[in-house]
């Protein structure tokens, strides 16, 4: 058994959704987006994938900025190790704003496989007993009488 010291983290799966400065981006887009993967990395975290979302004009003005370039990445890191992944997300200047939810494991494959713009062969949807479900079936393959 491990004493309270020994215990074993455990990395977690993580969603960040980033808004870059959009001139800064434009000016350095591997630049801009591989600091973010080398923050994650030089943590031990791992990228699971990391990609371009979109770029759109902003809701409300976020420090003087009208714009920003929309970045979507999932990892995999320790848990500990967030405060410091967050201080060094606030302290870079090309990032405006960013957000980081923790994602359940069982969700992981969908969720990378949808960011990659693939599908998983299988999928598998729980419907909770008692629910009311419509069923939409295609009759255009059945011979007409």
């Amino acid at each position: 058994m491990l004493s309270r010291g020994e215990a074993k983290l455990a990395a977690q799966f993580y969603e960040c959704l980033f808004i870059f400065d959009s001139n800064r981006y434009a000016r350095d887009p591997g630049g801009v987006s591989e600091s973010v993967k080398d923050q994650i990395v030089g943590l031990g975290g791992e990228i699971l994938v990391s990609r371009l979302w979109a770029e759109q004009r902003l809701a409300y003005p976020i420090d003087g900025h009208q714009k920003g370039t929309y970045w979507l990445t999932y990892f995999k890191l320790e848990s500990v190790k967030l405060p410091e992944m967050n201080r060094a997300f606030q302290l870079s200047e090309p990032i405006v704003r960013f957000q980081v939810l923790r994602v359940d494991p069982r969700l992981v494959d969908a969720l990378v496989a949808h960011a990659q713009g693939k599908q998983l062969e299988s999928a598998t949807v729980a419907i909770p007993i008692g629910a009311n479900v419509e069923v939409d079936v295609d009759d255009s393959e059945e011979e007409e009488e």
